[in-house]
């Protein structure tokens, strides 16, 4: 073969390439977008929302210990969760009755929206955990609600999320999900659980931890993570809970992020919330993960 005859076959095959490359991220691009405006049937019946003073003290400890205060501030205000160099910015909503969106939200809203990750028009919400919350029962449901429903109105910024092309073309090829897609919304409320030191209430409460650690807590790459954040830990016998044989080291590390040398535990666990919750959840949870 002559030169000429190869480097002709090369410009070729390297057009080639990269016109194949150049359309499979267009495409990938294209359905993200798709797949953003796309309607989720999500049936859910009305929970009634309590007003007493017991159930919007249980909803605040819940909104402090659960995380929800990380995304949306202590306050319920909204704050920047993400606003890195790549583009990529989320800003979580006020959730204070002075958001136009917010005030419009009926009992079943809140409930597509926190257990389904489903907003009222049926579209999917892109960075809200639900598949943490999709196990609440009725009643820390309700609790929830009743205590966001209680705060003083806050300064009414919407929610924003905005998605660099390579992070939009990873979901619309499905490598990167959306809550509810990780979701079987077939599934009914969890039934209630008596909040005690053992393992069936401590498999309640780690459902609070499958957004990062994955359904069955194994951990790794944590989707949709910046490319910079560490892998979660394998929760399952033999992971990391093996480093804690009393369960009040593992309640001391939840409370501090220090393991028992003294290390730091992760820079992205969100032990601000973990150090909210009582010894009652914390005691549970380490029975569990490591009885399981």
């Amino acid at each position: 073969m002559d030169v000429k005859r190869f480097f002709r076959i090369a410009s070729s095959a390297l057009v080639a390439f990269v016109v194949f490359v150049v359309l499979a991220v267009g495409s990938t691009y294209w359905w993200g977008g798709r797949k953003l405006q796309r309607k989720i049937d999500v049936a859910v019946q009305p929970v009634t929302i309590p007003t007493d003073a017991m159930a919007i003290a249980h909803g605040k400890y819940l909104f402090e210990s659960r995380g929800c205060a990380d995304c949306h501030g202590g306050k319920g205000n909204g704050r920047q969760v993400f606003d890195e160099s790549n583009g990529f910015r989320v800003f979580a909503p006020d959730l204070t009755r002075a958001n136009p969106d917010i005030a419009r939200f009926q009992p079943q809203d809140w409930d597509r929206a926190i257990r389904h990750g489903v907003a009222p028009s049926g579209r999917p919400l892109l960075v809200m955990p639900s598949e943490d919350y999709n196990r609440l029962s009725n009643e820390d449901f309700g609790a929830l609600v009743a205590y966001v429903q209680s705060l003083p109105p806050g300064p009414g910024r919407p929610g924003e999320v905005h998605l660099p092309w390579f992070i939009r073309g990873m979901y619309g090829a499905g490598v990167i999900k959306d809550a509810a897609e990780k979701i079987d919304h077939s599934l009914p409320p969890a039934a209630p659980v008596v909040a005690a030191v053992n393992a069936q209430y401590g498999a309640y409460v780690a459902n609070s931890c499958k957004g990062c650690h994955g359904a069955e807590l194994r951990g790794g790459h944590i989707p949709g993570a910046p490319p910079d954040w560490p892998p979660a830990a394998n929760l399952q016998p033999g992971g990391a809970i093996k480093h804690y044989p009393a369960a009040e080291q593992f309640v001391a590390m939840m409370r501090t992020g220090k393991r028992p040398d003294g290390t730091d535990v992760s820079r992205v666990m969100p032990f601000t919330a973990f150090a909210k919750m009582n010894d009652t959840d914390l005691q549970a949870l380490y029975l569990f993960l490591s009885q399981k």
